[in-house]
């Protein structure tokens, strides 16, 4: 991990454009699959109307889950190429850690402990955050493929499970905003120690104090190589 005095690279640009990818292409999805499933509703038909009717907006709602799929092909490659290069740890999976993690910081946000949880480089927050985008493509984008390409699905799925697919890709969309408009914006760009944004998604640097509010251990762990080696 690159440091200088005051700040430390987490990501590269490849995880950089990686979540660009994502996020917008999430963005759009969203916006115009909302609008989709609610288009009763008068805030949607203005959002049809701005993408200059439902047939246009359907293309972009298209256009936005190909954007998304293609993202998260990219960061399989690139994780793949990490790991056949060994740089590539375990961090960012689950470990009995995380739920001991979990119980410290509901005692500390309850006010039954003051010592708050200690996070290595990724805390259980942000596993879920990761782990969730694998188990939502797979409802959400193998469902939507299904839908866009119907024959295609139809030559190997039963209908019945073609049906609850099209529920499955509309509901659990709706989920994944929710989340990710509540849990994942309040802990990376609304939490107090954030606000007004968390800028990592742009720079890929992470601010010495924060790293030590929000990851202490593994910030310990780099300030003793650098001790050891002198540099990083």
């Amino acid at each position: 991990m690159a440091a200088t005095k005051s700040a430390y690279q987490r990501w590269d640009i490849h995880q950089r454009l990686q979540h660009i990818g994502v996020f917008s292409s999430f963005t759009l999805c969203a916006i115009t699959g909302l609008s989709i499933k609610f288009n009763h509703a008068p805030w949607a038909r203005s959002i049809v109307d701005f993408f200059g009717g439902f047939e246009t907006m359907f293309k972009w709602h298209l256009f936005g889950g190909l954007i998304l799929t293609l993202a998260c092909i990219y960061h399989l490659v690139w994780m793949a190429v990490k790991t056949w290069k060994g740089e590539l740890g375990w961090a960012v999976m689950p470990t009995l850690k995380d739920f001991t993690d979990l119980a410290d910081h509901l005692k500390y946000q309850l006010g039954l402990s003051e010592q708050p949880a200690r996070f290595d480089r990724y805390s259980y927050k942000e596993k879920f955050d990761y782990w969730a985008v694998f188990w939502g493509m797979f409802i959400i984008g193998g469902s939507g493929f299904v839908m866009w390409f119907p024959e295609w699905g139809a030559s190997f799925l039963p209908r019945w499970l073609i049906d609850c697919w099209r529920v499955g890709h509309s509901d659990e969309a709706v989920l994944a905003v929710l989340v990710i408009f509540t849990w994942h914006f309040y802990n990376v760009h609304f939490n107090p120690d954030f606000f007004p944004g968390n800028t990592l998604w742009f720079s890929g640097l992470m601010d010495e104090q924060v790293m030590e509010h929000e990851h202490p251990l593994e910030l310990e762990r780099i300030r003793q190589e650098v001790n050891r080696h002198g540099s990083i």
